[in-house]
């Protein structure tokens, strides 16, 4: 498969909990986990690097300098509609209660027939795990927020 796809069909997963570290990590960090898939994922919201803004007023030069400061991969905002009996949805919740990261893996909908399809690894602290109830015509959801404390690992499809 090539060019734009779906987010429909894509899919998040738990990992173990997994110490942060000063490099990078690489696919090969991930290796050998065992992941449980988050079910009933509604949206996965936005995760990637951005940098932080470092500015100087040199007062010669009249304009303001910027340079790149430490990179923030973002915080990940999952909505899912709750089941209690999900084991994805109960090891997220157990997450939260601990002050840990923990491995977790998107998986695109973007493979090619027969083929694995694009993959983003990343290590997490569960900050939120909120029960959302809105109107009687709603399903009850479960809002939570990963807090990423890593550089986002991506991991192109494969045929």
């Amino acid at each position: 498969m090539s060019g734009i796809f779906a987010t429909a069909g894509s899919k998040v997963f738990i990992g173990q909990v997994m110490s942060p570290k000063s490099a990078d990590f690489t696919e090969s960090d991930f290796q050998g986990m065992t992941w449980t898939e988050i079910a009933w994922v509604e949206t996965i919201g936005q995760f990637g690097d951005t940098s932080a803004e470092i500015t100087f007023d040199a007062i010669g030069e009249q304009r303001t300098q910027k340079l790149k400061g430490t990179r923030n991969a973002g915080n990940m905002e999952l909505v899912c509609g709750i089941d209690s009996s999900d084991p994805g949805q109960i090891a997220l919740r157990a997450a939260e209660a601990t002050p840990f990261d923990y491995a977790f893996r998107v998986d695109f909908n973007d493979a090619p027939p027969g083929g694995t399809p694009s993959q983003r690894f990343f290590i997490a602290k569960v900050m939120s795990a909120a029960e959302q109830l809105d109107g009687a015509n709603n399903v009850v959801r479960l809002n939570a927020t990963l807090a990423i404390n890593s550089n986002i690992v991506a991991v192109d499809p494969s045929p």
